[in-house]
């Protein structure tokens, strides 16, 4: 099943969802470690606006199951560790779940909690922090977008995209603020063989950006309308939204012309948030999300990837997605050198870029 638009909020905007409520922006509405509720920071990608999304059915049978309500704030996955790390005085989050590098920004900045979900053995090594502080819920794919009614085929390689009849027509999320953003730095590093060639070809590129996107979901009904004729994404949350933009086409660009496509893993990972208010209700809502139930549904609901490698998804999704990725070449970033070097290499584009 196919799920619609999501609506990203700006950073540090508040989403309310099944009843639960924020006083306000500044975090949940009760402190009380015996309140039947738990606050969720997480990126946007994997909650529907019109109410059917993956997010929409955990929340609600996690409610159903255990009577906690689930306080959502949604935003860019940088922007979530951002306000964790702002509020460390005051704690107001317990579970945040946000894309890599920022998973391990968060563990790095002491904002993690350990906890090993039930499930998380079946999560694989490197879909996890060996010290417990987070896993894997939703495994997922770094992917471009193209507006397949303008365009009759898509782009084959980042060359490609420089040019001119994408002049105005393409853009990509910002880096350091949207996990899908900092994903086309790690992307471009990676297929141009270091900093350097990156960032003199995304100099070159930023002839054609239209300019800074905080949020990545922001892009997909801009390039389904034609505002757009190439944006940057994800497979989940591209894949997912199809049903409602159409003219929606995934690809991957190859680091040279004639090459082979490539991605590379983005999951959506989950830590429990240290010094959490509902520490006990956020640990039990972090084995609900890799429960079997919960994972099966992760294709079939939510248009991603099971995160335990011992659900084997049949459903039409699954098959669909399984024919997205057919032929493309998938690599393992060097996730510690990322989180250890994200400034410099973000200060290096935006220098580059004049962003």
């Amino acid at each position: 099943m196919s799920r619609p638009l999501r609506t990203p909020l700006a950073a540090g905007l508040c989403a309310l969802t099944l009843g639960a409520s924020l006083t306000a922006c500044g975090g949940a509405s009760s402190a009380d470690p015996d309140a039947k509720e738990i606050t969720v920071y997480s990126a946007d990608g994997l909650k529907s606006e019109t109410g059917d999304g993956f997010y929409d059915k955990v929340f609600k049978d996690f409610e159903k199951k255990t009577g906690i309500k689930v306080n959502y704030v949604e935003s860019g996955s940088g922007a979530a560790v951002q306000r964790l790390a702002r509020e460390r005085a005051n704690t107001k989050a317990d579970v945040v779940v946000t894309l890599p590098p920022f998973i391990q920004q968060a563990d790095g900045k002491g904002l993690l909690d350990t906890y090993r979900p039930r499930g998380s053995e079946q999560v694989a090594a490197d879909d996890k922090a060996p010290n417990g502080k987070w896993t894997s819920v939703v495994n997922n794919y770094f992917c471009f977008i193209y507006n397949k009614k303008e365009l009759k085929q898509a782009p084959k390689a980042w060359s490609d995209l420089t040019d001119g009849r994408f002049k105005g027509k393409l853009q990509y999320s910002t880096p350091g603020v949207a996990g899908d953003g900092t994903a086309v730095l790690i992307k471009t590093m990676h297929d141009f063989g270091g900093q350097g060639p990156a960032m003199a070809f995304l100099k070159k590129l930023q002839a054609n950006n239209v300019g800074p996107s905080s949020s990545t979901g922001q892009l997909a009904p801009k390039t389904d309308k034609g505002e757009l004729l190439v944006a940057n994404g994800d497979v989940q949350m591209n894949y997912a939204n199809m049903k409602s933009m159409p003219h929606q086409g995934i690809f991957f660009p190859a680091a040279q012309s004639g090459g082979k496509p490539s991605t590379f893993a983005l999951p959506y990972a989950a830590g429990l948030v240290k010094d959490a208010p509902h520490s006990a209700n956020a640990k039990k809502f972090l084995d609900h999300l890799l429960s079997e139930d919960v994972q099966k549904e992760v294709s079939s609901v939510g248009g991603g990837f099971a995160a335990r490698k011992d659900i084997q998804a049949i459903d039409a999704n699954a098959v669909a997605l399984a024919k997205i990725m057919q032929g493309v070449d998938v690599f393992r970033p060097d996730w510690n050198d990322i989180d250890k070097n994200l400034d410099s290499y973000v200060k290096a584009w935006k220098t580059a870029t004049g962003s």
